[in-house]
């Protein structure tokens, strides 16, 4: 064999030594498409398994931390450039607002793909799906005519003691950034005053406000609309309570977004940003309306049967950034001594 000989089968050798390893590369790719980490604001229970379902079809090894919107804002605040995380998956605007700092901007096609009330101000988050503040109510006691018109009217000695609230949740904390933003701080504060003073029974979260409105418990709680239709989906329609959205709109007929940013810091933008693009596809929005009950934001797929259409709910006129100062109502509710 000649020397030119020799040297074209090394080259081939060579060749076809690359186009393995790129074979190889590329069939471990298929069981291993890097990784992601997580921060949920929303709970285990709702999201988990959506999550599970994005793993499963992109292969990516996702890591998710759960715990509460205004417990990992602060966290992400306090770990800042060295954060590990690469996404913030909120249950309210606050805990985006809270962040946005850290967040970078998402693509103009992304944030143009929900309606614009339900998008940063700066355009680092988008929200995903909605959720409405409303009165839950026992059936027994009450009728939708016997409810005020707005949040106001619990503040009349008739509602002493059978009013339910979770002053700590993070949905309750955006209500009142709301309720500052459209009736100011200073008739925000007497409207606190004035329910603490009917001596409200204070719960965790919205689940056993609910749960004590159709027990009988408390007559009215203040939560989030889908809550109800879970226990109506698991108990049917002889269970207690209902919701009733404010006719006069308000704080309490407000609707809030649950919403995803990117980490600036994050070493896995590719990931994440399919992770957003996931929560915004249509398998993730029938996701929300057929098993949490919440609202879509993707045009052109209704709400679950039962539940309120939007059209229907005097939501008032705030932009989701209205609804980001969660430093400043946390401070107001320590003020009030409504939170520790």
């Amino acid at each position: 064999m000649g020397n030119s000989t020799r040297k074209r089968a090394t080259i081939w050798s060579v060749l076809a030594l690359l186009l393995f390893a790129a074979f190889i590369s590329a069939c471990g790719s298929d069981n291993e498409s890097g990784s992601l980490t997580v921060y949920s604001g929303r709970s285990e229970a709702l999201v988990a398994p959506l999550i599970q379902r994005f793993k499963e079809a992109t292969r990516i090894n996702i890591e998710v931390k759960y715990a509460g919107t205004p417990q990992l804002a602060a966290t992400l605040l306090e770990e800042g450039d060295n954060t590990p995380a690469d996404v913030f998956f909120a249950q309210d605007p606050g805990g985006l607002g809270a962040v946005s700092g850290l967040l970078d901007p998402l693509a103009k096609n992304v944030l143009m793909s929900v309606p614009q009330w339900a998008v940063s101000s700066s355009g680092v988050w988008v929200g995903v799906s909605g959720r409405a503040r409303t009165v839950v109510y026992n059936t027994e006691e009450l009728t939708p005519e016997d409810l005020p018109d707005d949040l106001t009217g619990f503040t009349d000695p008739e509602w002493k003691g059978r009013i339910g609230w979770a002053p700590t949740n993070a949905s309750f904390q955006t209500m009142i950034t709301a309720m500052r933003a459209i009736w100011g701080e200073g008739k925000t504060v007497q409207w606190l005053k004035g329910i603490q003073a009917n001596d409200p029974k204070v719960y965790p979260k919205n689940t056993p406000i609910v749960a004590a409105a159709a027990a009988g418990e408390i007559d009215v709680g203040l939560v989030n609309h889908y809550y109800l239709h879970r226990f109506l989906a698991e108990e049917g329609q002889s269970f207690g309570a209902r919701n009733y959205h404010p006719s006069a709109g308000g704080p309490g007929a407000i609707v809030m977004v649950s919403g995803v940013g990117i980490l600036s810091e994050s070493d896995n933008k590719g990931n994440a940003q399919r992770f957003v693009d996931f929560l915004l596809s249509e398998e993730s929005q029938r996701y929300f309306v057929e098993e949490t009950f919440e609202y879509p934001l993707a045009a052109g797929i209704p709400v679950a049967e039962g539940v309120t259409p939007l059209s229907e709910v005097n939501n008032p006129d705030l932009s989701s950034a209205a609804l980001s100062d969660l430093e400043g109502t946390q401070s107001l509710l320590r003020e009030a001594g409504v939170i520790p």
